[in-house]
């Protein structure tokens, strides 16, 4: 007995910020190395929304796509950067939004980058060792909210959005084996500093940073080592990669699609090549959403659905890797 992904939706907040816009706003960015990103828009979350609104409306856009009946759910997995509350934990209250029976487990938990597969292995979990017969697994990514105005590099390659995807138990084992790994002692490479339990908010917190290349944070906003996020994922994800090949019995000639976290398109070249992944096998999905943390990974499937690539025993090899520093992959048969 084992799980399988079943369908998948996202949502998209209705404001977008194209590279035109940014533009406007940073005029000395135009013909630079932020170009190579891949990304040609972005959509932002509006001010009065929230990340469980997102994925609120991306659960029902995945019940009203797929005729799927909340009542059928028997399971909740939330992977969330922004929770509504301290406490009580907002997949509690995504259940009680979305109408789902008493009989429905839920959690949640803030893992970034990395989530979607991490996620994955939670709702097999679920299926297999606690008799879920149906999984909905949201992410949502609202990252757009902790930018400070003047962070020209995060403002032109994040975006926000939500995704929900449906794991069914199965009777053969369609996701699996896992590769993971966490360097904690980069934990700081990404973060947003002060504002929760370790570092309240002061005076000092809302002073401005500014890096060497003109990009303006505080202790309070969202900052990111682009350098040591570079130099951390060039080094550990093909690694990853080899790794899960060997567990799974796998040549990359075995797996149809290479389907790794969308930071940006030029890093994921240079993985592409340095792990000697062929062109056709290797998917970018970035171009009109961004980086989108959470959610890169779900939405790049959704488009492969919707393209006719993913059918029936289609091999996708998966990986994320970022925040924590952390980092994961597996391998998922649809």
């Amino acid at each position: 007995m084992g799980s399988k992904i079943s369908v998948i939706s996202y949502y998209l907040p209705e404001k977008t910020f194209t590279n035109e816009d940014f533009y406007l706003e940073f005029p000395e960015s135009k013909g630079t190395s932020l170009e190579k990103t891949g990304i040609y828009k972005r959509h932002i979350i509006a001010p009065d929304e929230t990340a469980s609104d997102m994925a609120f409306k991306a659960a029902e856009k995945l019940f009203s796509e797929h005729q799927i009946d909340p009542q059928s759910i028997d399971f909740l997995i939330l992977a969330c950067i922004e929770p509504d509350y301290y406490t009580p934990p907002t997949s509690a209250v995504l259940h009680g939004r979305l109408g789902l029976k008493p009989a429905c487990g839920i959690m949640e938990y803030n893992h970034g980058c990395s989530a979607y597969v991490y996620g994955l292995g939670m709702a097999d979990g679920a299926i297999t060792r606690m008799g879920a017969k149906r999984v909905l697994f949201l992410t949502t990514s609202s990252l757009t909210h902790t930018f400070h105005p003047g962070d020209k590099s995060s403002r032109f390659v994040f975006g926000d959005a939500a995704t929900a995807t449906l794991l069914e138990d199965s009777d053969t084992e369609d996701i699996g084996p896992y590769e993971y790994g966490t360097n904690g002692n980069g934990y700081n490479r990404i973060i947003v500093e002060d504002g929760h339990a370790r570092n309240a908010i002061t005076e000092e917190s809302l002073m401005e940073i500014k890096d060497d290349f003109g990009n303006i944070t505080s202790r309070a906003t969202f900052r990111m080592d682009g350098t040591g996020v570079f130099l951390f994922t060039m080094k550990t994800v093909p690694a990853m990669i080899e790794e899960l090949l060997k567990k799974a019995a796998l040549k990359i000639e075995d797996v149809d699609y290479f389907v790794f976290h969308q930071p940006n398109e030029f890093l994921n070249e240079m993985l592409r090549k340095k792990i000697g992944i062929p062109e056709e096998k290797f998917i970018h999905c970035i171009r009109e959403t961004g980086n989108t943390v959470q959610c890169t990974i779900p939405i790049a499937l959704c488009e492969m659905y919707a393209e006719g690539k993913l059918t029936r025993g289609t091999t996708v090899v998966l990986a994320g890797f970022g925040v924590g520093l952390s980092w994961i992959s597996t391998v998922a048969k649809f």
